[in-house]
């Protein structure tokens, strides 16, 4: 059989469970930001395209923000290549605060938040920025909110590295569970040695662009 013209993704409306974490973020001088546990866990879609996942992310809320948590498993050449030393990964993150599903270009509801890794001086752990961009065609931008209210973490970890993201109420627009308990969210996963990770769809979809494509984070109690 040839290859299929469409991702077996493309076929499904994934809609997620999203528990609320009473604890996050976690303020103590040591431990993680957010330590969610393994009922937070996104589905992973890998195998309906044959492949196998190298990341894993977990999701939590409480009426305070969102906070994202993303697993990697193995170390990468990047890791540890001195000729490449600024670049060790990516991790891009769309959020919906409406999940509007009827719309091909982002809403003022839509934001766009991107982290990068980089290897401390030492090598021996990783340092984070994490900022929000826009998001290109827009009908409408979100407001920017600031780096000093965006939370993250990341280290390397036995089996690959993690990143803790913890995004403030404050900092997405329209965030609301009181009236409104489903956001549209979807991840791309990048570290220059493997192929980039989704929730859903890729790349080869403007899934930067379009939130129809992206999936249903359902906020539990």
């Amino acid at each position: 059989m040839g290859k299929l013209l469409l991702p077996q993704a493309f076929w499904f409306r994934l809609a997620a469970s999203c528990p609320r974490i009473e604890e996050i973020p976690r303020r103590g001088p040591r431990g993680g930001l957010l330590d969610l546990p393994a009922a937070c866990a996104l589905p992973d879609l890998s195998a309906l395209e044959g492949r196998v996942s190298w990341v894993s992310v977990r999701v939590g809320w409480n009426p305070e923000g969102l906070g994202i948590a993303v697993l990697a498993e193995g170390a990468t050449a990047v890791a540890s290549s001195p000729v490449r030393p600024a670049g060790f990964a990516d991790v891009n993150v769309w959020i919906d605060t409406r999940d509007t599903r009827n719309v091909s270009r982002a809403t003022r509801f839509c934001h766009r938040f991107s982290a990068h890794l980089t290897r401390n001086r030492d090598r021996k752990g990783l340092k984070v920025e994490l900022s929000q961009r826009a998001i290109a065609r827009a009908v409408a931008d979100a407001p920017m909110a600031s780096a000093d209210d965006l939370l993250a973490r990341a280290d390397l970890t036995r089996s690959g590295w993690i990143l803790e993201i913890f995004l403030p109420a404050r900092a997405l627009h329209g965030f609301d569970p009181d009236t409104n308990r489903r956001l549209g969210f979807a991840y791309q996963v990048s570290d220059h040695d493997r192929e980039d990770q989704f929730l859903g769809v890729g790349r080869d979809f403007p899934l930067g662009e379009n939130p129809g494509l992206w999936a249903s984070l359902e906020l539990k109690a």
